[in-house]
C-alpha cells in the first residue's frame, strides 16, 4: 500500500492539516482553530489529538505514514525540533515540538520556518514546476521568503536565510521593527504599501480618489490602492504601485543576480493585484539584472495560495 505524507501548516488563528500522496496530492484536509491560550499551551496537544482523532475517522494507522511535517512561525531549530518567539501563538519560552507530537502520535515528525515551507510548496506543486532553483517570496502583513538551491532549502548558519523582507532597498527609507531602515517589507507588504500611499499623498497636489480618501482619514487598505490604480486609473495610486514595484523589482534583481534561480515566486495576499503587479516587478526586475539573469530567470505569481504550506509541510516528511 501506497504510504502517505501529513503537512500541517499552523498559523496564529487556523491551523491547517492535510493527508497527501507521496505525489503530492491532497486526499483528505481539514483544520482547527489555534487556541493561543494560557502561553500557547493547548497548541500542540490539539494538533495530536486532531491526527489522531482524524487518523481513527480515516481508518488509518501511523503505520501508513512516511510522516508529518509542520509550518510554524517563530525562530525553528530544525535539528531539535523546538520552537521559540512566535509571538502570535504566544510561545515565548522554548516548545519541545516534534518531541511531544512524535510521543503523541507515533508518526516521524519534522518542522521549519512557515515561509520557508510555503516556499517547498510553490517549488514541489506549484508555479517552480520542481525545479531545483526557486526563490519564493511572500507579501502579506510582513515580507518573508524562501530558497530552494539545488533542491535544498537554505537555511544559513543562524536560520536566517530567505528573510527577504530585510533586504534593504532604501538606506534613508522607514524604520523597520527589526531595528534597522529601508527594508523591503517597510514597503511591500500590505502595511508597507499604504504606507508609501501616506507619504506620496503629502506631497500630491492633483486630483485622485486616494489622495481625497486619505485626507479623509479613511481607512485604506494595499488591495484599494492596487485597484484604485487598475480600475480607476488613478493617478496617485498608481505612483504609489510604481513605487512598490520598483522596490520589489529591486530586490528580485539583486536575489536574481546573486542566486539566478529559475523562478522567483510572488505569493501572499498583496499577491493578489496579479499580473497588474508581477508584469510591472519584471520591468524593474530586468532593468536590475544582467542580460544572462535577465534571460533565463522568470517572475510567476505563485499558484497554490492557502495549500502552499500544508503541500510544502507534507514534502518536509519525504
Amino acid at each position: 500500500m501506497d504510504k502517505k505524507l501529513l503537512g500541517i501548516d499552523l498559523g496564529g488563528t487556523t491551523v491547517k492539516f492535510a493527508i497527501l500522496t507521496e505525489s503530492g496530492e491532497i486526499q483528505q484536509k481539514w483544520s482547527i482553530e489555534t487556541n493561543i491560550l494560557d502561553d500557547g499551551s493547548h497548541i500542540v496537544p490539539d494538533i495530536i489529538d486532531s491526527i489522531n482523532h482524524h487518523l481513527s475517522l480515516y481508518n488509518m494507522t501511523p503505520e501508513q505514514f512516511i510522516g508529518i511535517g509542520m509550518g510554524t512561525p517563530g525562530s525553528v531549530d530544525i535539528e531539535a525540533g523546538t520552537v521559540i518567539g512566535a509571538y502570535n501563538l504566544n510561545w515565548t519560552t522554548l516548545q519541545q515540538v516534534k518531541k511531544e507530537i512524535e510521543a503523541g502520535t507515533k508518526i516521524k515528525f519534522t518542522i521549519d520556518n512557515d515561509a520557508n515551507v510555503a516556499a517547498l510548496g510553490e517549488r514541489w506543486m506549484g508555479a517552480g514546476e520542481n525545479e531545483p532553483d526557486v526563490v519564493f517570496m511572500t507579501l502579506g502583513t510582513g515580507v518573508g521568503g524562501g530558497i530552494v538551491m539545488n533542491g535544498e532549502l537554505l537555511h544559513g548558519v543562524a536560520g536566517c536565510a530567505g528573510e527577504i523582507g530585510h533586504v534593504t532597498v532604501d538606506p534613508n527609507g522607514f524604520e523597520c521593527t527589526c531595528g534597522k531602515r529601508g527594508c523591503l517589507e517597510t514597503v511591500a507588504s500590505a502595511t508597507g504599501v499604504v504606507r508609501v500611499a501616506r507619504q506620496l499623498a503629502e506631497e500630491y497636489a492633483g486630483g485622485s480618489i486616494l489622495k481625497a480618501r486619505l485626507d479623509n482619514g479613511e481607512d485604506i487598505t494595499s488591495k484599494d490602492v492596487f485597484e484604485l490604480a487598475e480600475k480607476e486609473n488613478d493617478d496617485l495610486a498608481l505612483m504609489v504601485v510604481d513605487k512598490v514595484t520598483f522596490y520589489l523589482g529591486l530586490a528580485c534583481g539583486n536575489l536574481g543576480n546573486t542566486l539566478n534561480p529559475s523562478t522567483i515566486v510572488i505569493g501572499g495576499g498583496v499577491s493578489a493585484a496579479g499580473e497588474f503587479l508581477r508584469s510591472r516587478i519584471e520591468t524593474y526586475f530586468k532593468e536590475f539584472t544582467f542580460p544572462q539573469v535577465r534571460e533565463s530567470t522568470k517572475i510567476k505569481l505563485a499558484e497554490l495560495g492557502n495549500e502552499a504550506g500544508v503541500i510544502g509541510a507534507a514534502s518536509l516528511a519525504k
